[in-house]
């Protein structure tokens, strides 16, 4: 049986929709719908599971372990496990992504305040 949900029904930040799979289904991934304004993107940070970030409009600069990528929409960077990363948008407009959890529950570990 298929599960269907709005992203209004989902737990929201300003700018962060937030889609766990062992809340809908136990689907064994989590998504973040995400929308960051030039200049913002989260802190420094990793999870025990590859992140698989979908960019779909704008300009990022991400850190993934001691690499820096500028990356445009129609590009997918990919976090393995364990692995400190975030990202910052680096362009003038909006930044939207879709950020892929390969795990049923989101777990997070930052690593900067």
């Amino acid at each position: 049986m298929a599960t269907i949900v709005a992203l209004d029904e989902l737990p929201r930040t300003a700018n962060t929709y937030r889609f766990e799979g062992c809340k809908h289904g136990d689907a064994p991934a989590s998504v973040l719908v995400d929308t960051q304004a030039p200049g913002s993107g989260p802190r420094l940070h990793r999870h025990p599971y590859a992140e698989v970030f979908v960019i779909q409009e704008g300009r990022a600069t991400f850190t993934v372990g001691g690499e820096q990528l500028e990356v445009i929409g129609a590009h997918i960077v990919v976090a393995p496990p364990n692995t400190p990363h975030r990202f910052v948008n680096s362009g003038n407009g909006p930044l939207r992504l879709v950020a892929i959890h390969l795990s049923a529950q989101i777990s997070t570990e930052w690593l900067e305040d």
